[in-house]
């Protein structure tokens, strides 16, 4: 039996890191979300990206895959999607 010392990572960086953001839809919301994911992750591949409104249309999830360089990376990505305003959940 081999023992995981309890401070290895658990993703091997970098990696490809789905993400999925949803949030109140709106005009301009998409635009918002990309534009974030662009400045942490330069040179995302626009051309996967899925866009899905809630039953009701009143939310918007993009899911969409970066490469993700770190869990600082990550940690900064996800910090300045909520601090929109606009995102309610980034899984």
């Amino acid at each position: 039996m081999s023992a995981t010392p309890p401070d290895a990572p658990r993703i091997e960086f970098p990696c490809q890191y789905p993400i999925k953001v949803i949030g109140e839809a709106g005009e301009g919301f998409s635009e918002l979300v990309l534009n974030i994911v662009e400045r942490h992750s330069p040179g995302i591949d626009t051309s996967g990206i899925e866009v899905k409104d809630s039953k009701n249309g009143r939310f918007l999830s993009l899911r969409l895959v970066i490469t993700a360089t770190g869990p600082e990376q990550l940690q900064a990505l996800h910090a300045d999607l909520k601090a929109t305003g606009r995102v309610h959940m980034v899984l």
